[in-house]
Protein backbone atom coordinates (compact mmCIF):
# COMPACT_ATOMS: atom_id res chain seq x y z
CA UNK A 1 0.00 0.00 0.00
CA UNK A 2 1.36 3.41 -0.96
CA UNK A 3 1.76 5.96 1.77
CA UNK A 4 3.60 9.20 2.46
CA UNK A 5 5.27 10.78 5.47
CA UNK A 6 4.13 14.42 5.56
CA UNK A 7 4.18 17.51 7.73
CA UNK A 8 1.21 17.83 10.04
CA UNK A 9 -1.50 20.25 8.95
CA UNK A 10 -4.83 21.17 10.53
CA UNK A 11 -6.56 19.82 7.42
CA UNK A 12 -5.96 16.37 8.98
CA UNK A 13 -8.06 16.97 12.12
CA UNK A 14 -11.05 14.87 11.01
CA UNK A 15 -8.76 12.07 9.80
CA UNK A 16 -6.98 11.91 13.14
CA UNK A 17 -10.29 11.72 15.00
CA UNK A 18 -11.48 8.95 12.69
CA UNK A 19 -8.40 6.75 13.01
CA UNK A 20 -7.20 7.59 16.54
CA UNK A 21 -10.58 7.12 18.20
CA UNK A 22 -9.98 3.41 18.72
CA UNK A 23 -9.58 1.73 22.09
CA UNK A 24 -7.30 -1.00 20.69
CA UNK A 25 -4.85 1.70 19.56
CA UNK A 26 -5.07 3.66 22.80
CA UNK A 27 -4.52 0.47 24.81
CA UNK A 28 -0.99 0.16 23.38
CA UNK A 29 0.01 3.79 23.95
CA UNK A 30 0.77 6.04 26.89
CA UNK A 31 -2.14 7.62 28.72
CA UNK A 32 -1.41 10.96 27.04
CA UNK A 33 -3.11 9.38 23.98
CA UNK A 34 -6.78 9.72 24.98
CA UNK A 35 -9.73 7.47 24.41
CA UNK A 36 -12.24 8.50 23.32
CA UNK A 37 -10.31 10.74 20.94
CA UNK A 38 -12.11 14.02 20.22
CA UNK A 39 -11.78 16.78 17.66
CA UNK A 40 -10.26 18.98 20.40
CA UNK A 41 -7.66 16.28 21.09
CA UNK A 42 -6.79 16.14 17.38
CA UNK A 43 -6.47 19.92 17.08
CA UNK A 44 -4.23 20.11 20.15
CA UNK A 45 -2.08 17.20 18.91
CA UNK A 46 -1.60 18.61 15.41
CA UNK A 47 -0.80 22.12 16.67
CA UNK A 48 1.70 20.64 19.13
CA UNK A 49 3.36 18.66 16.31
CA UNK A 50 3.57 21.75 14.10
CA UNK A 51 5.09 23.83 16.92
CA UNK A 52 7.65 21.21 18.00
CA UNK A 53 8.88 19.89 14.64
CA UNK A 54 11.99 22.09 14.55
CA UNK A 55 14.38 19.85 16.49
CA UNK A 56 12.27 16.69 16.31
CA UNK A 57 10.52 14.66 13.65
CA UNK A 58 6.75 14.72 14.03
CA UNK A 59 4.99 13.50 10.89
CA UNK A 60 1.66 12.33 9.60
CA UNK A 61 1.43 9.00 7.83
CA UNK A 62 -0.92 9.56 4.89
CA UNK A 63 -2.69 7.25 2.48
CA UNK A 64 -4.58 8.78 -0.45
CA UNK A 65 -4.30 12.23 1.13
CA UNK A 66 -5.76 11.16 4.48
CA UNK A 67 -3.76 11.10 7.73
CA UNK A 68 -4.08 7.52 8.98
CA UNK A 69 -1.34 7.56 11.61
CA UNK A 70 1.56 9.35 13.19
CA UNK A 71 5.27 8.79 13.66
CA UNK A 72 7.75 10.78 15.70
CA UNK A 73 11.38 10.86 16.75
CA UNK A 74 11.85 13.14 19.75
CA UNK A 75 15.28 14.08 20.96
CA UNK A 76 15.95 13.57 24.65
CA UNK A 77 17.94 16.03 26.75
CA UNK A 78 20.61 16.40 29.42
CA UNK A 79 22.94 13.37 29.53
CA UNK A 80 20.60 11.62 27.05
CA UNK A 81 20.94 14.37 24.44
CA UNK A 82 22.48 12.00 21.85
CA UNK A 83 19.41 9.75 22.12
CA UNK A 84 15.94 10.10 20.63
CA UNK A 85 12.75 8.18 21.26
CA UNK A 86 10.62 6.86 18.40
CA UNK A 87 6.87 6.49 18.72
CA UNK A 88 4.08 5.70 16.29
CA UNK A 89 0.52 4.57 15.74
CA UNK A 90 -1.58 3.74 12.69
CA UNK A 91 -5.30 3.27 12.12
CA UNK A 92 -6.49 -0.28 12.56
CA UNK A 93 -7.50 -0.82 8.93
CA UNK A 94 -3.94 0.08 7.85
CA UNK A 95 -2.18 -2.30 10.23
CA UNK A 96 -0.41 -5.43 8.97
CA UNK A 97 0.16 -3.92 5.52
CA UNK A 98 3.87 -3.12 5.90
CA UNK A 99 3.27 0.63 6.20
CA UNK A 100 4.70 1.06 9.68
CA UNK A 101 7.75 -1.07 8.96
CA UNK A 102 8.60 1.19 6.01
CA UNK A 103 7.66 4.39 7.85
CA UNK A 104 9.99 3.54 10.74
CA UNK A 105 12.82 2.83 8.29
CA UNK A 106 12.29 6.17 6.51
CA UNK A 107 12.09 8.21 9.71
CA UNK A 108 15.12 6.44 11.26
CA UNK A 109 17.18 7.39 8.22
CA UNK A 110 16.05 11.01 8.42
CA UNK A 111 16.67 11.15 12.17
CA UNK A 112 20.23 9.84 11.94
CA UNK A 113 21.01 12.21 9.05
CA UNK A 114 19.36 15.37 10.41
CA UNK A 115 19.52 15.11 14.19
CA UNK A 116 22.64 15.14 16.33
CA UNK A 117 21.98 11.67 17.76
CA UNK A 118 23.68 8.29 17.86
CA UNK A 119 20.83 6.22 19.26
CA UNK A 120 17.08 5.77 18.80
CA UNK A 121 15.10 3.90 21.41
CA UNK A 122 11.55 2.68 21.89
CA UNK A 123 9.84 1.45 25.03
CA UNK A 124 6.82 -0.71 24.24
CA UNK A 125 4.29 -2.64 26.27
CA UNK A 126 5.12 -6.35 26.50
CA UNK A 127 1.73 -7.17 24.95
CA UNK A 128 2.34 -5.08 21.80
CA UNK A 129 3.59 -7.85 19.51
CA UNK A 130 3.03 -5.92 16.23
CA UNK A 131 5.26 -3.06 17.47
CA UNK A 132 7.89 -5.58 18.58
CA UNK A 133 7.94 -7.00 15.04
CA UNK A 134 8.17 -3.53 13.45
CA UNK A 135 11.18 -2.64 15.59
CA UNK A 136 12.97 -5.97 15.12
CA UNK A 137 12.38 -5.86 11.35
CA UNK A 138 14.14 -2.48 11.32
CA UNK A 139 17.22 -3.71 13.18
CA UNK A 140 16.28 -2.59 16.69
CA UNK A 141 17.65 -4.86 19.40
CA UNK A 142 15.91 -5.82 22.60
CA UNK A 143 17.96 -4.33 25.42
CA UNK A 144 15.85 -5.54 28.27
CA UNK A 145 12.61 -5.97 30.08
CA UNK A 146 11.47 -3.49 32.72
CA UNK A 147 9.45 -5.52 35.17
CA UNK A 148 6.10 -4.14 36.24
CA UNK A 149 6.95 -0.71 34.85
CA UNK A 150 3.61 -0.01 33.14
CA UNK A 151 0.23 0.66 34.73
CA UNK A 152 -2.41 0.81 32.02
CA UNK A 153 -6.16 0.21 32.20
CA UNK A 154 -5.91 -1.04 35.78
CA UNK A 155 -3.24 -3.62 34.96
CA UNK A 156 0.47 -3.78 35.75
CA UNK A 157 2.71 -5.11 32.99
CA UNK A 158 6.29 -5.19 31.82
CA UNK A 159 7.73 -2.95 29.14
CA UNK A 160 10.40 -3.84 26.60
CA UNK A 161 13.25 -1.47 25.74
CA UNK A 162 14.51 -1.57 22.16
CA UNK A 163 17.24 0.50 20.54
CA UNK A 164 19.27 0.97 17.42
CA UNK A 165 22.64 2.71 17.32
CA UNK A 166 24.09 4.69 14.40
Amino acid sequence: MDFKIEQWDLKYVDDVVKYANNKRIADNLRDIFPYPYTKENAEFFIKDCINNDINNILKAITVNGKAVGSISVIKLNDVNRKTAEIGYWIGEEFQNKGIMKKAVKMVMKEAFERMDIIRIEAEIFETNIPSKKVLENNGFKLEGRKEKSIFKNGKIMDSLMYSIVK
